[in-house]
């Protein structure tokens, strides 16, 4: 039996009740860790300026991101069912303290071997409304909350859109005017929230041939860049679902951990199959199962996450 098939079958286990939400508002959260695959497929780049014209000197990102400082509309995050750092004691918060540990012991090495491109995590699922944004914010909200830690949110998921909306931010250019246009430099466009440590690259324009930037030699040059500039980052990409749209496989060539959300009651089997096969590529996926609501009195959370564990190559 494959590692897909024993990790897909282990969400057969039926889950307890989950409410049902609309496409991505935030319900309360629960999770699974599993599995490991492949990106399907990688579009011919299209052609594109030289990378390298499109970068600010080593370190200046940061020092101009300062001049962008943006407040997060914290009350609104709390009232969607996001954590705050008001919020810390809360069950999501604890949560993600669970979530966020492996994935970042495999970035930095922390009791176990160091991936590569560890600090490289994309946050998806295998249709739209499972709650993956929902999860990659925070993700990333928790992970900026540790002492030794810097975050850079990523709005990737360049067809939808939604972490500036759910930050309440205001942005009109990102990662794709900067891949486009050869004068931007990427440190012109981060915005420098108001929670400490992390920093919000929003998703910019739309663009017909979005999937070819992902899959350009620019693309690869920035993740390069952000992955390897400071050596505390962790990198958190918000991708399209890996069904709905191309571009999610091709940024998961890029990835060197990914978060696979799964909409518990909800998610075929078959879907979450097809989803693993577009990850391949990557060394560690993690099965997060999401919306499942434990029963009163019950241990029903760690008990999944203990029993399923983490899968890898």
């Amino acid at each position: 039996m494959s590692i897909i098939e024993k990790a897909a079958g282990k969400l057969s286990v039926p889950p307890a009740p989950a409410p049902r939400t609309d496409a991505e508002s935030p319900p309360r959260e629960s999770v699974i860790e599993g599995a490991v695959r492949r990106s399907r497929e990688a579009p011919a780049a299209a052609p594109m300026d030289d990378p390298a014209t499109i970068w600010g000197s080593a370190g200046d990102d940061e020092g101009r991101a300062r001049s962008q400082v943006q407040p997060v509309n914290m009350a609104r995050l709390a009232h969607m069912g996001f954590i705050t750092q008001d919020s810390e004691k809360s069950q999501a918060a604890e949560e993600f303290r669970i979530i966020k540990r492996p994935l970042i012991a495999n970035a930095f090495g922390l009791g176990t071997a160091r991936v590569k491109n560890g600090n490289l995590i994309m946050v998806t699922s295998a249709l739209p409304g499972e709650g993956k944004t929902y999860c990659a914010i925070n993700l990333a909200i928790s992970m900026a909350m540790e002492m030794e830690r810097t975050v850079l949110l990523v709005d990737a998921d360049v067809a939808r859109p939604r972490v500036p909306e759910y930050l309440g931010l205001q942005a009109d250019r990102g990662l794709l005017d900067v891949l486009r246009e050869k004068d931007l430099k990427l440190s012109d466009l981060l915005i420098r929230t108001d929670i400490a440590k992390l920093t919000v690259l929003p998703a910019g324009r739309t663009y017909k041939r979005a999937t070819e930037l992902l899959a350009s030699s620019a693309m690869t040059q920035l993740v390069e860049d952000i992955g390897n500039r400071y050596p505390d980052r962790i990198i958190v990409f918000d991708s399209p679902p890996l069904l709905a749209t191309s571009e999610a496989g091709v940024l998961a060539s890029h990835m060197g951990q990914i978060v696979l959300v799964v909409e518990a009651e909800r998610t075929p089997q078959e879907a979450v199959r097809e989803a693993l096969n577009h990850v391949q590529s990557c060394e560690v996926v993690n099965l997060l199962l999401n919306k499942a609501t434990p029963t009163p009195g019950s241990d029903y959370y760690y008990g999944y996450y203990g029993s399923y564990g983490s899968y890898g190559k």
